[in-house]
């Protein structure tokens, strides 16, 4: 199923390129479902929502009384189990909150910054194959901490026009009211355009399949946006302390997202390697996914062969997995080697699903290689910054002439002449 590699005959620019080029293009596309909403508003939207999701609904907005309905079927064994783990997300995420500040440590001259929330921001929950409950807790939770005033989900509806009962309890739960039934680019073109029933955001967060990650691509600049999402990946570094079934459940838990996913395990032992091939082929027959887990295995999965795990960390940075396993025998040691990851989890009892779905982490990560410069999503991505400055006459004098030479080196006399003003008036 996936061969055994020796990392030092593999281009990795090269078979990283190969998971780029495998997505098709879908501008074309795309920009006329964002033309359409821009002119059209709802109309154009329940259009694409019959043509693609097979429904047209009476209304775009989900009621409170859904959300009721919907809390009340989950039962309250699993809105326990979505409490608790928005506990773990809020307890994270606390900590990411910023401070202003303000400097006034010379006379007449006060200077400072502001930490301010964005007003309306969009959350994108993919529906589809699989519905995500937990993309809402993890989009919405740090948008309410950093105090974001109001939050519009849009989602997909299912066949019969409802939204996932899951995903709506968990709406619920994180405390969103303003919900949608739409999905796909239309979404992102009625949040960042606005239509009759959808006003428009500052800023869209969450992922969603090649339209959605390229509409949020070509609607960048209008508004703000989290991170263009690929397909998911992970990467696990392992030694010969690590339990070959444990690899592999990750791996296929990575697998049955999307054929386009892509597991990786970079090992020093070629024992390990080997047993997590068997192991493989044994828990894939046992997967309710199994056709999307072993097509992503056959185009994205490998197994490469270093001599060292210091080796081993190098070629991960060169990777910057979206989630990074370090199922070694001492993880905390190798966590300083490593530089781009969105995710990191260390040892052999700490899989990749404790982070996606409790721990409380973002689990909205950088893909495809952009951890390099892409952070998870946190508390820092609802808010805005501002400064300002305050100088009184005397601490003004003290600076005009520098200003003022400053300002015509650089050809801009209006700019010297604001001080210029200021200093003849002073010295009038």
């Amino acid at each position: 199923m996936i061969d055994m590699i020796d990392s030092s005959t593999v281009d990795i620019d090269a078979m990283l390129r190969k998971r780029e080029d495998a997505q098709p293009d879908v501008s074309a596309a795309v920009g006329e479902i964002l033309q359409a909403v821009k002119t059209r508003g709802d109309a154009a939207l329940l259009d694409y929502t019959e043509r693609f999701d097979g429904v047209r609904p009476a209304a775009l907005r989900v009621t409170a009384q859904e959300i009721d309905t919907a809390m009340a079927q989950v039962g309250e064994a699993y809105l326990a189990i979505l409490r608790e783990a928005a506990e773990n997300i809020v307890n994270f995420h606390s900590r990411q909150v910023r401070q202003g500040f303000v400097m006034a440590e010379r006379p007449g001259i006060v200077m400072g910054q502001r930490v301010l929330p964005l007003e309306r921001v969009g959350v994108y929950v993919p529906g589809g194959t699989a519905a995500y409950p937990s993309t809402v807790l993890m989009d919405v939770i740090p948008a309410k901490i950093a105090g974001v005033s109001q939050i519009i989900m849009v989602t997909p509806p299912e066949k019969d026009g409802s939204v996932h009962p899951n995903i709506l309890a968990a709406a619920g739960v994180a405390g969103v009211t303003d919900i949608y039934k739409v999905g796909g680019a239309q979404a992102v073109a009625a949040l960042s355009y606005g239509t009759q029933s959808i006003p428009r955001v500052d800023k869209i967060v969450g992922p969603g399949n090649i339209y959605v990650a390229t509409a949020k691509r070509m609607v960048y600049g209008m508004v703000d946006i989290d991170m263009i999402a690929g397909p998911s990946d992970i990467l696990i570094i392992a030694d010969e302390s690590a339990d070959a079934a444990f690899v592999a459940a990750d791996m296929l838990g990575q697998s049955e997202h999307d054929e386009n996913a892509a597991a990786v395990l970079v090992t020093t032992s070629a024992v390990l390697a080997g047993e997590v091939q068997a192991e493989l082929k044994k828990q894939l027959a046992l997967l309710s996914r199994k056709e999307i887990a072993e097509a992503s295995l056959q185009k994205n999965g490998r197994i490469l062969l270093t001599s060292t795990i210091e080796k081993a960390a190098e070629l991960s940075n060169k990777i910057s997995p979206e989630h990074l396993e370090i199922c070694v025998n001492e993880p905390f040691a190798l966590l300083p080697a490593i530089r781009n990851a969105g995710s990191v989890f260390l040892g052999h009892y700490t899989p990749e699903a404790l982070g996606d779905y409790f721990a409380g982490p973002n689990h909205t990560l950088p893909t495809a290689g952009t951890a390099r410069f892409y952070s998870p999503l946190s508390v820092d991505d609802f808010v805005k910054k501002s400064s300002y400055l305050y100088y009184d006459k005397t601490a003004l004098k003290q600076v005009a002439d520098k200003v003022i030479t400053f300002a015509e080196s650089e050809g801009l006399t209006a700019h010297a002449n604001s001080v210029a003003v200021r200093k003849a008036t002073e010295e009038a």
